[in-house]
């Protein structure tokens, strides 16, 4: 895996958790020579991973639409940064760039974004490996109502374990780096 994608909140949250875990994957792709593909801000913990990245020497892209650098949210010292025209464009793109996706807290764009790469992943427009980072069992509620909806007929068993979780961010690399992929258009097999 040379490129990983995370989605994750533009504010820090209310527990120390959030931020330290944002840095720790930040310097852990710098060490395992995996590039940062991420939203192009320098707030939140968008900020942090992408700052902790760049500190231990790893590589970021920055991906961010035109109207929130205006508003000046952009790390201008990413290695790469590319600016779309649309939140829309935003996810694409990443989507381009990266082998696999992680998402850490975060609110509604986070979820949304995770949320969007699991459904391209189910209707068989990628393969790629796609993680919670469940820091301190943030993530908790939303496996468990997931398996409401495996239990209420909505999603398959199959679908769900493609989406893999863990506590630290060197557990969910490790467990990423070692998922086979299912061959692209393979989908209503599974």
């Amino acid at each position: 895996m040379k490129s990983i994608a995370v989605f994750c909140g533009a504010r820090h949250g209310l527990r120390p958790e959030f931020t330290a875990a944002a840095r720790e994957l930040g310097a852990l792709l710098a060490e395992r020579e995996i590039t940062l593909v991420y939203g192009g801000g320098h707030i939140g913990l968008m900020g942090e991973v992408a700052t902790a990245c760049l500190n231990a020497g790893g590589q970021v892209i920055g991906v961010i639409p035109e109207f929130m650098v205006e508003r000046e949210l952009a790390l201008e010292s990413c290695t790469e940064l590319i600016v779309v025209d649309s939140m829309h464009s935003r996810k694409a793109k990443m989507a381009e760039l990266a082998d696999g996706f992680i998402a850490m807290a975060g609110g509604f764009g986070t979820l949304d974004e995770v949320f969007e790469i699991l459904t391209w992943s189910q209707i068989g427009l990628h393969a790629k490996p796609v993680g919670l980072l469940n820091t301190a069992n943030y993530y908790d509620a939303l496996t468990k109502f997931l398996e409401g909806a495996i239990a209420a007929g909505f999603l398959a068993e199959a679908e769900y374990h493609k989406l893999q979780s863990a506590h630290t961010p060197a557990a969910l690399l490790d467990i990423l780096s070692r998922l086979p992929s299912v061959p692209e258009g393979q989908w209503w097999k599974v």
